[in-house]
């Protein structure tokens, strides 16, 4: 989808009111060959490093946003001139515009070749393709757990009937105990069995060579800075940053004695874990005293039951004193926003200076091991209520900088405070008027009512579900954390107002409102910025796009706009303007006619055929979307939400009233874990070159994300 959404976030008499952009409209891109357009952009960016140019305060230009990347394309920072910067739309391939197509590259010769990415994004990567995975594996467990509840539910039922025959017979009591207890054993069978989808996303990540550092390497790893959290052990494996998903110590065994480490003596200890499962352990911050592995009880009453031996990691930490090589210490908390109940914080290389065995609290003998950090690194983060983006608010006295308790005025479930430590005197936003929803100009005409699914109460089955049929036979979230996006689809189809699902269905996951405690705060170069106090899990939904929707064509009646978002995700699903289509074959509704509200079926076709009688030029192929979402004066807490080249929000087309793909739900998902505190960004999809002033001359615009792989210029 593609946005028009602002350089400026709110028209207010700050600072930054010097350097307000004009309303921003894309220039028309043409349809170039794909290597001839990233060739291009290649030598802009080099060029702009060089000597850029700034657009001036004076002309008009004008800029559009994407929801869905383009080819090539480069997005501005903010809602404000200050906001220009900020990155890219992210979510795993599917939520942004595909990490490979970043990478590519064009030599003189027109061959495609890649460059490196940071090592910071390939981490990124990893692990929203681990997300991804194990939130598929999440959903296979619902499915197995959903059956084997109904199984239990058959057999309880069947058992109350045999106790109400057993009532009225005296004899026959014995046997009503005996069924009694088979309904009590369900449950613990169903216990039992539970599998690991975590552990599941591990071994696929392993069967498809997705572990990015498969090779066990001594200091820190590449992209992994002190600070960084993990929000389950699975996602250490999979980076390469701890190899087991329950040992706490990681080590090289003897098959790294060839190679670069040829000289060491083997097992080296090379990472562990601090998270409190020996009672022996002893944290005192940058002085540690570790407890060997070994001997306790696995029951998790973390006694020692037996003797601890030298050999495995004991003997690796032993080596390590030998040596001199310092390890990666993790520690594990206890984490009520953490969707695995742990975070585990990286915080730092420590050298382990001393070992010894003594006989532990419970008798047995343990081996101890004392670590200290090394020094030069960054300040410990762990302590710090587990964040390293400073201490969330418990209350609204606690909030630094306050400038508006709530920026909704009471029209939002959770009320967004707004805060302001940049200005002075510090200032609100405003020059707009808050609306949780879209609202819709006269001119156009919202579709019927789509004939809904017959599910009562809940959906389960996607076999018999309608909802789920155009979805490709299945749900595209899963329960889990109150709701969660599996992946990224070119286009979202949700329950509706006809369909027999309550409102707690599965399938209306992005129809329940704000969930999540989000924050306007100023910042000293991008303007207003968004960010949460609660941890965001991935694939979870954040806020919808709200404003007024009209027609494109009718823009021009619009001046000084920088909130303008277009819906552009039936060009994205068609590959039109050098945009980047995320499927290419799904399964998409035809309307046949808007006389026909209800003529829906689905087809096995790549893009959808959308026949109105109302608009007979749907038919053909333009680049340019016909309708958009104006959030200039009125819209909700997404106005405010920046750009980034590495967001961490990823924009997704939801269909839930009609199915319409032109006026599509604008809908920002959650692409990675987001810890609490930092700034919610996307994509805004800006193609390099698009933006011109009055005298037609192309415009430049800084990019002041700050992210690795920044692209330097907004467009």
């Amino acid at each position: 989808m593609m946005a028009l959404q602002s350089q400026e976030c709110v028209k207010d008499s700050t600072k930054f009111e010097e350097t307000e952009l004009s309303r921003r409209e894309s220039a028309r891109i043409k349809d170039k060959r794909r290597a001839e357009k990233e060739l291009q952009v290649r030598r802009r960016v080099e060029l702009l490093n060089e000597q850029p140019v700034v657009a001036g305060d004076g002309g008009r230009r004008k800029r559009i946003k994407h929801c869905y990347s383009r080819r090539a394309s480069v997005k501005n920072g903010h809602g404000e001139v200050e906001k220009i910067s900020q990155g890219f739309e992210v979510g795993d391939k599917p939520m942004n515009r595909s990490l490979e197509a970043e990478n590519m590259a064009v030599g003189e010769n027109g061959a495609a070749s890649t460059f490196e990415k940071s090592d910071y994004a390939k981490v990124k990567e990893t692990l929203r393709v681990f997300n991804k995975h194990y939130l598929h594996f999440v959903q296979e467990e619902e499915k197995r757990c959903g059956k084997v509840k109904a199984e239990a539910e058959g057999k309880a039922s069947k058992a109350s009937k045999s106790k109400k025959r057993a009532a009225r017979e005296e004899k026959k009591s014995k046997a009503s105990r005996g069924s009694k207890s088979k309904i009590q054993a369900a449950p613990e069978d169903t216990k039992s069995r539970t599998k690991r989808p975590d552990l599941k996303a591990v071994s696929k990540m392993m069967e498809t060579n997705g572990i990015l550092y498969p090779e066990k390497r001594i200091g820190d790893i590449p992209g992994i800075k002190v600070g960084h959290q993990f929000y389950a052990r699975a996602e250490m494996v999979v980076v390469g940053f701890h190899s087991h998903w329950l040992n706490g110590i990681d080590y090289m065994g003897q098959s790294y004695s060839k190679g670069e480490y040829r000289n060491y003596t083997f097992p080296l200890a090379v990472a562990i874990v601090l998270s409190g499962m020996y009672e022996d352990d002893l944290d005192n911050a940058d002085d540690v005293v570790y407890t060997g592995q070994g001997g306790h009880d696995l029951t998790g009453k973390k006694h020692q039951i037996q003797d601890q031996k030298m050999e495995r990691g004991n003997l690796a930490l032993k080596n390590c004193v030998e040596q001199h090589v310092p390890v990666r210490v993790v520690r594990g908390h206890e984490s009520k926003s953490s969707y695995t109940g742990k975070v585990y914080t990286y915080d730092g290389l420590y050298k382990v200076v001393k070992y010894w065995a003594e006989k532990g609290l419970s008798g047995f003998t343990v081996y101890k091991y004392r670590l200290r950090r090394l020094e030069g690194q960054p300040l410990l983060t762990t302590n710090q209520v587990h964040f390293t983006r400073g201490r969330v608010p418990q209350s609204v006295s606690e909030i630094r900088g306050l400038v508006c308790e709530d920026i909704t005025g009471g029209q939002e479930d959770l009320p967004i405070p707004a805060t302001n430590l940049v200005d002075d005197p510090p200032v609100a936003p405003t020059g707009y008027k808050y609306c949780k929803s879209v609202q819709v100009v006269k001119n156009v005409k919202l579709p019927n009512n789509a004939s809904g699914c017959n599910c009562k109460g809940m959906c389960v089955d996607p076999k018999t579900c309608a909802c789920a049929m155009l979805n490709g036979s299945d749900f595209p979230y899963v329960s889990r954390d109150g709701g969660r996006l599996i992946e990224a689809k070119d286009v979202v189809f949700e329950c509706g107002p006809k369909c027999g699902c309550g409102p707690d269905c599965v399938n209306r996951t992005s129809q329940r409102g704000l969930k999540y405690r989000l924050e306007v705060f100023r910042t000293p170069k991008k303007g207003w910025a968004v960010r949460s106090w609660d941890f965001i899990p991935s694939g979870a939904p954040v806020c919808e796009y709200t404003g007024i929707l009209m027609r494109t064509q009718d823009l021009d009646s619009v001046a000084e706009n920088n909130y303008i978002f277009e819906i552009d995700c039936l060009q994205t699903m068609r590959g039109l303007g050098g945009r980047e289509r995320r499927f290419r074959d799904v399964p998409v509704p035809t309307i046949i006619s808007s006389d026909r509200p209800d003529d829906l079926r689905t087809e096995d076709v790549p893009v959808p055929t959308i026949i109105s009688s109302d608009r007979p030029d749907d038919l053909r192929s333009e680049n340019i979307p016909e309708f958009c979402i104006d959030a200039g004066s009125t819209g909700n807490i997404a106005r405010f939400i920046n750009h980034s080249c590495e967001p961490n929000l990823f924009v997704q087309c939801v269909l839930s009233s009609h199915h319409d793909i032109k006026l599509a739900r604008v809908m920002l998902f959650a692409a990675d874990n987001i810890p609490p505190l930092q700034e919610l960004t996307y994509d805004y999809g800006y193609a390099l070159d698009s933006v011109s002033g009055p005298d037609g001359k192309i415009q430049q615009m800084f990019c002041y994300c700050g992210a690795a792989d920044c692209r330097k210029r907004l467009f």
